[in-house]
């Protein structure tokens, strides 16, 4: 007896050249078919879909759909650029030290995940812990990005949404632990608020 298992799908945000929409039938098919299994026929291996390359929405407001960022299609270039990155770590577990010794390690901690998100969009040339934090970039909140950092956490909001390893104030937090992807936090007491001058 063969069983079929049909991957359900979504409505499709606008994407931006070079990445797969969510419910495109290309990473999330409707149906069982060959497309199902990557194009490797009945019996294969199932494979989940892929997190689009560099996915958008329109506006100036980021969207969390599914787990994933979607960079607002009028934001600066660097503001998308962080969005992406952090789509890239999305699903990594929390790991103290994590990405302070490689940019691309098996898990990040709080502040490794800012830094490696800050360094993809060219603003950090180094990572930094969250009290090397404090001093980074202008004090303040910015336009389209704001680090919120003390000496023992740090967190980043970008266009309205914030990707953070704790998920205090997220009514639905994805699984597992690590850098993820959250609703804006109204108000952190007791953090430091710093951006780049440019954003």
């Amino acid at each position: 007896m063969v069983a079929f298992v049909v991957l359900a799908g979504s409505a499709s945000p606008a994407v931006a050249a070079g990445g797969a929409g969510v419910g495109d039938s290309s990473t999330t098919p409707s149906s069982p078919s060959a497309t199902t299994n990557g194009g490797q026929g009945i019996g294969a291996p199932l494979t989940a879909p892929s997190t689009p390359v560099h996915p958008t929405v329109p506006g100036d407001t980021a969207k969390i759909i599914k787990g994933i960022a979607y960079a607002p299609a009028y934001a600066p270039r660097q503001v998308q650029e962080i969005i992406w990155a952090g789509n890239q770590i999305r699903t990594k577990p929390y790991v103290y030290g994590g990405g302070h010794g490689v940019w691309k390690d098996i898990g990040y901690d709080c502040s490794g995940s800012v830094s490696y998100v800050l360094h993809a969009a060219d603003l950090l040339k180094t990572s930094m812990d969250s009290s090397g934090l404090e001093s980074w970039g202008q004090s303040g909140t910015g336009q389209w990005v704001t680090v919120y950092t003390n000496p023992g956490h740090a967190f980043i909001q970008v266009a309205g949404i914030r990707f953070d390893t704790s998920a205090e104030g997220d009514p639905h937090p994805a699984p597992g632990t690590g850098p993820r992807w959250r609703p804006l936090m109204h108000g952190a007491p007791g953090f430091q608020s710093r951006h780049p001058s440019s954003l």
